[in-house]
């Protein structure tokens, strides 16, 4: 069983069989960084809903991190070690969030990039 596999089940009980690998990371990614969104936009008042969306989003990252570790994983290089670079920073980042020593705003406009990505668009500039 992969890290995908993994956070699948952690994230998505009831995941359609016809999903693809990407979707269901678009899907799992959405989700999270909407809970973190609406969380942070509460401010001092939803800090417990941030630290269980930030819990959610470490465990998505991790996931991510342990499956572009994988021999088996197709991505090319050079993206692997990016997404696991930005895992780490994710868990470096929040850290610091929850000891309400920096903003969520760099953990969501990652998850946002990603998205993208995933999507196949283009951050307008």
């Amino acid at each position: 069983m992969n890290a995908h596999s993994l956070a699948q089940r952690a994230y998505s009980a009831n995941a359609g069989s016809t999903r693809s690998e990407r979707s269901t990371e678009y899907e799992l990614i959405a989700q999270v960084t909407y809970r973190l969104k609406t969380a942070a936009q509460k401010g001092k008042g939803g800090f417990p809903q941030l630290v269980e969306a930030l819990h959610e989003n470490r465990k998505l990252w991790t996931a991510l991190a342990v499956d572009v570790s994988s021999s088996g994983n197709d991505l090319p290089q050079e993206l692997r070690a990016r997404i696991f670079y930005l895992a780490e920073f994710m868990q470096q980042h929040t850290r610091r969030v929850l000891k309400r020593e920096a903003k969520v705003g760099p953990i969501l406009e990652i998850n946002v990039a990603v998205l993208r990505g995933l999507s196949g668009r283009r951050a307008n500039k």
